[in-house]
């Protein structure tokens, strides 16, 4: 499968072939620990206001907690309100997959990491321009890495 590959700075370096990353649940459960299993294996979610990145403004990029794919920008995160981190798009859209969920009574479209098929959370077509998409993330699915100096 192919990705695009980012540095820790949110430069762009190229498309990169990579192995999907499958793993049994029992390696998923001692790797990620109880709350970052939850969302991301399990399809959970955090509630509002309780993650670490919700309310989080410093400049950097969010990668994938189970793999490491970077996915979004702080520089494309708004405040949506809603207590969930919001970016109104994604650094490559080839890094994630999108898929319809009814659950809950609902009909919404899920964000899967492309690379490990973690569940991230939904995307809603009420963002801010210039996408009007509000990609609506768990805390428990990012890891955030600051932008180094001079990037």
């Amino acid at each position: 499968m192919k990705i695009a590959d980012f540095d820790d700075g949110g430069r762009f370096l190229g498309y990169v072939d990579v192995e999907p990353v499958k793993k049994k649940d029992a390696e998923w459960r001692k790797e990620l620990g109880p709350a970052v299993c939850f969302v991301t294996r399990e399809k959970g979610t955090e509630p509002p206001f309780t993650g670490a990145w919700w309310d989080n403004h410093a400049d950097g990029i969010y990668r994938c907690a189970c793999c490491g794919t970077a996915l979004f920008d702080s520089k494309a995160k708004f405040e949506s309100g809603t207590g969930w981190p919001s970016f109104f798009q994604p650094l490559d859209v080839a890094n994630l997959c999108l898929e319809k969920d009814s659950s809950y009574g609902m009909v919404r479209v899920e964000v899967l990491c492309a690379r490990c098929d973690a569940h991230l959370g939904h995307v809603f077509p009420d963002g801010p321009p210039p996408t009007g998409m509000r990609y609506c993330m768990n805390s428990a699915s990012l890891r955030f890495i600051p932008r180094p100096p001079g990037s």
